[in-house]
C-alpha cells in the first residue's frame, strides 16, 4: 500500500517529529522515504521559533544529514531540495507527490501564521483538502517525543455510509502488515448535541428525534458487528463501540480510553455544515489528538455530499 513516502521538512525539530512514524511505516512497508524542502518567495527568518531553512545549500547539508540519520539497511532515503522559491508550501507538496507517486506525505503542522492556523489552514489539512494523497499527520504539541514509534492500537472512527469506508481498508492493511489491534468506534449524536439544521427539528419533535436517534445507535451496533465480523474473517484482530455525543471530542475520548498508537480517519478535506467527516470535525482532532493521524480522502461524487 506504501510504497513512496514523501517526508516535507522545514529545517526545524518540530517538523522532525514526524520522521520516527515515517521510519516505521518505510520499516513495514519496504518503502522508500523522500525528504523534501522547498525554498520559500519570502520565507520568514525563523519557523517553530528556530531558524528558517532558506539558503539553498544550509538545506541542502540539512537534508544530507537527515538521511544520513535515517538510513536502514532496509530503507531507501533520498532527498531533494526545489529551489525555485515558492509562495504556496501546499501546492508545492502535492505537486511533487504526484511528480515522485508518493502515496503517502508525512508531516507535522506547520502554516504560515503558525499554530494559531491549525484550525482552518495548516499545510496538512491544505494538502488533504487539495490533494489525493493519504496524509500521515503527527501534532507534535501533543504527540510525545520518541526515538522510534510502534503500532500496536488503531482507532478506526467509521459513520456506516459506504463513502466514507476508504479509511477501512487502508487501516485493515496497516493493522495486518503491523500486527495491531482495531478499535472501531461510531458516534452516534445525542440531542443536546445534533446540528444546529437538526437541532430545530429536534426542538419541534423530541420524542421523534429521540427514537430516530435510539434506532441510529441500534443500527450503528449491527454495522459494527458486522465489520468486526468481517476483519476476523481477514485474521485482524477487531473490538468495536457506539459512542453518544459530539463527534470530534468522542473520538478523541475513545483514542484515549483505547490508548491508541494510531488513528485512520476518512476526511473530505473540506467544509460543510453538517457531514460527519466535515471540515469542522477533522481539525478538531488533527489539533487535539496524542497519536498521529492517517488522513484517507473521501473522493468522487460521495465526496461532493
Amino acid at each position: 500500500m506504501f510504497k513512496r513516502l514523501l517526508v516535507p521538512l522545514d529545517g526545524s525539530q518540530l517538523a522532525e517529529a514526524v520522521l520516527p512514524m515515517a521510519l516505521f511505516f518505510a520499516e513495514k512497508f519496504g518503502a522508500a522515504i523522500l525528504l523534501f524542502h522547498a525554498i520559500e518567495q519570502d520565507a520568514p527568518a525563523t519557523i517553530h521559533g528556530e531558524r528558517h531553512l532558506a539558503d539553498p545549500h544550509e538545506a541542502e547539508v540539512y537534508l544530507n544529514e537527515i538521511a544520513t540519520r535515517l538510513t536502514r539497511p532496509n530503507v531507501t532515503v533520498t532527498q531533494h531540495l526545489h529551489t525555485v522559491k515558492q509562495t504556496d508550501v501546499a501546492r508545492t507538496i502535492i505537486e511533487h507527490a504526484v511528480e515522485y507517486e508518493s502515496d503517502l506525505v508525512a508531516l507535522c503542522a506547520h502554516g504560515s501564521g503558525g499554530w494559531r492556523d491549525r484550525f482552518v489552514s495548516n499545510i496538512a489539512q491544505q494538502v488533504v483538502a487539495r490533494g489525493t494523497t493519504p496524509v500521515l499527520f503527527v501534532n507534535p504539541e501533543k504527540t510525545a517525543r520518541a526515538e522510534k514509534f510502534a503500532c500496536r492500537k488503531i482507532l478506526l472512527p467509521l459513520d456506516g455510509t459506504p463513502h466514507h469506508e476508504p479509511a477501512l481498508p487502508v487501516a485493515t492493511t496497516v493493522a495486518r502488515v503491523t500486527g495491531a489491534t482495531l478499535r472501531l468506534v461510531t458516534v452516534v449524536p445525542t440531542t443536546s448535541t445534533l446540528s444546529a439544521e437538526r437541532a430545530g427539528a429536534g426542538t419541534l419533535l423530541p420524542n421523534a428525534m429521540a427514537e430516530i436517534l435510539e434506532l441510529a445507535q441500534r443500527g450503528a451496533v449491527e454495522y459494527l458487528q458486522e465489520v468486526t465480523r468481517q476483519l476476523s474473517a481477514k485474521n485482524v484482530q477487531a473490538t468495536a463501540e457506539v459512542a453518544r455525543g459530539e463527534i470530534a471530542p468522542a473520538i478523541l475520548d475513545a483514542e484515549k480510553r483505547a490508548n491508541a498508537d494510531l488513528v485512520v480517519l476518512a476526511t473530505h478535506g473540506r467544509s460543510a455544515v453538517d457531514a460527519f467527516w466535515s471540515g469542522s470535525v477533522t481539525p478538531k482532532v488533527l489539533a487535539q489528538s496524542r497519536a498521529p493521524v492517517l488522513l484517507v480522502r473521501v473522493m468522487g461524487e460521495e465526496a461532493k455530499r
